[in-house]
């Protein structure tokens, strides 16, 4: 697999589409940072380690509102392998006018943008989750 990001995004994704309430991603740590932004920002109920240390999953449980809508309608992948996208504090974006997140990977840690913008940071730019 040569992006791990993506696939997760991809998982959660494909998960909510079929209205599933939970999915499997194989666990990194910066998953496990991704995954808790989501949590904080509302677009996933929560999400636990599973499984024996060489091989640990996380178990991503999915959002959904009272009529059965995802709370994730769109995960985009910004920087990717063949191209990475940096961004300054002053070109972070706002998603949807501010509807969305921007989650980015600065030298503070995994952070959404606003929280990169308020601590004056630039960074790897992620993804956006909307």
């Amino acid at each position: 697999m040569t992006d791990p990001i993506s696939d997760m995004l991809t998982r959660i994704r494909n998960a909510a589409m079929a209205g599933h309430e939970t999915t499997l991603v194989p666990a990194s740590r910066i998953k496990q940072n991704i995954a808790k932004l989501l949590k904080q920002e509302g677009f996933i109920s929560g999400f636990e380690l599973t499984g024996a240390k060489p091989q640990r999953q996380i178990k991503v449980t999915l959002r959904y509102d009272e009529k059965g809508a995802p709370a994730v309608t769109g995960l985009e992948r910004v920087s990717k392998p063949g191209l990475r996208v940096y961004v300054e504090r002053g070109e972070i974006p706002r998603v949807y006018g501010g509807l969305g997140v921007a989650v980015l990977s600065t030298s503070r840690g995994v952070m959404t943008g606003y929280q990169a913008w308020k601590s004056g940071v630039g960074g790897e730019l992620l993804l956006k989750v909307w």
